[in-house]
């Protein structure tokens, strides 16, 4: 029997496989479980329709990370913080202080999409990736210098 699978299913296959099992597997447990719907020619074509309005979806996604991708290259992030003799900073620049800078820019991104691995803690330049939606990373560029007090 042929099925449309509406649930990731371990060892059959992901949402929207069109895939072959026994009958009574089907009848039994995938249709009443809510984790396939029997694959008529109705529920080929709605999955097909499905299928490409999530490709259109994925493509704006897509364009928009792009976009924000562009406007954060572009920006430069400096910080003039106390440091010691040797460069080190009395204190850290977190992601925090990346995201805050980033929203001064006009650019909204969530500090948990900053891949900053430990807090910058000694002067010089970073490139800091962002992640961002649709698997776009962005390289932002931090410079860390020391404060004239």
């Amino acid at each position: 029997m042929d099925i449309i699978l509406v649930e990731n299913v371990d060892g059959l296959g992901n949402i929207g496989d069109l895939v072959s099992v026994k009958a009574g597997y089907a009848r039994n447990y995938l249709i009443p479980q809510k984790f396939a719907v029997a694959a008529n020619s109705r529920n080929i074509k709605e999955m097909e329709h499905q299928k490409r309005q999530l490709e259109r979806k994925a493509q704006k996604v897509m364009q928009a990370s792009e976009v924000i991708k562009g406007q954060i290259e572009a920006l430069s992030c400096e910080f003039a913080l106390r440091a010691g003799e040797e460069g080190k900073l009395f204190g850290s620049v977190t992601t925090m202080e990346l995201a805050a800078k980033i929203s001064e820019a006009g650019i909204e991104i969530d500090r948990k999409k900053i891949q900053l691995d430990e807090p910058i803690k000694n002067l010089g330049e970073f490139e800091i990736p962002v992640k961002l939606p649709a698997g776009v990373v962005a390289n932002l560029k931090v410079a860390v210098v020391a404060s004239e007090e």
